[in-house]
């Protein structure tokens, strides 16, 4: 069984949101909202305030990260994660099918944001004069990103915003030079907030080679005691969770696989009970609403919808 403890689903006490994505490695943050409320599901104390604050203050980033998917990335751990990670082989593709071509993109897209903060995609649009429209300018920011000269900064009216590096962070993020330091550090923070797992767990959460996996991997640290209170956690869509490792049997029975992962890459927010994924649940406003497969402790459940609102401002 998944260890709930390693994945700080029993919520430890006394942790800031940089405690938490250092922990976890990186917080998949391609939707926002799943995002903030992963923080939730593993501290009783700390507010979406707390969270947005770390983000605006640069303590934690929001930046292409494992898979090549959008992450919260402690700002200490950036070159090496970057180091890893960077590819831009999928946005030099995305950008080609969008039409978007030329041997200028890096210096276009790095002029176009230099020196200006945070802009939103039609700031970018006016900047790029037509250059670039709709996703083709996202997938400009994330060739940036590949070489360290982009991330997200926090949104503006609700819209996405992105940054050139050097303006929100102080300098381009620089990528860790020792590739086999950088991996036995993956490793080690990998098995740490992944308990059990393998090499093969490893190469699909992070996207590194499986050769290069099964080289780094060295022994478990000692698992985490495990708590003493049964724990009952509404975990948001796309949560380390579920996504921190190759198979989701463990913890999915294969019945209710279709609830949880219908396709067209939506993966619901679960109710997580004994370890196992016993329930769907959404919400609208403050209103939630729980699918239960199986039969949830009801107090458990409830102080955890209550929470949710409480971590939502009601």
């Amino acid at each position: 069984m998944r260890s709930v403890e390693a994945q700080l689903l029993h919520r430890p006490p006394g942790l800031g949101a940089g405690d938490v994505v250092r922990h976890l490695l990186a917080v998949q943050a391609q939707d926002i909202v799943s995002a903030l409320l992963a923080f939730r599901a593993r501290s009783a104390t700390l507010t979406r305030a707390d969270v947005e604050a770390a983000w605006q203050s640069r303590e934690i980033v929001r930046t292409w990260g494992p898979r090549g998917t959008l992450h919260f990335v402690h700002a200490d751990d950036l070159a090496w994660v970057h180091a890893l990670t960077r590819s831009d082989t999928g946005a030099l593709r995305r950008l080609a099918q969008e039409g978007v071509t030329g041997d200028d993109l890096l210096p276009l897209i790095e002029r176009a944001l230099a020196g200006q903060g945070p802009l939103t995609k039609a700031d970018l649009a006016e900047r790029l004069a037509g250059r670039a429209t709709g996703q083709g300018i996202v997938h400009l920011v994330a060739l940036a990103a590949s070489h360290g000269l982009a991330v997200l900064g926090p949104p503006r009216a609700g819209k996405p915003t992105y940054v050139h590096a050097a303006d929100w962070l102080g300098a381009p993020v620089t990528p860790e030079p020792d590739r086999g330091r950088a991996l036995a550090e993956l490793v080690l923070r990998y098995r740490r907030a992944h308990h059990p797992a393998e090499p093969g767990d490893l190469a699909a959460w992070s996207g590194v080679p499986l050769g290069d996996a099964r080289a780094a991997w060295r022994p478990a640290p000692a698992p985490p005691t495990a708590a003493d209170d049964p724990v009952v956690r509404l975990a948001p869509a796309f949560d380390e969770y579920l996504l921190g490792w190759k198979s989701r049997d463990p913890i999915l029975a294969p019945e209710h696989a279709r609830a949880v992962f219908p396709g067209g890459g939506i993966l619901r927010p679960v109710v997580i009970a004994g370890g196992r994924v016993a329930g769907t649940w959404s919400r609208k406003a403050a209103a939630v609403t729980v699918t239960p497969f199986t039969d949830v402790p009801g107090g458990l459940l409830d102080a955890e919808i209550a929470d949710v609102r409480r971590f939502l401002g009601g």
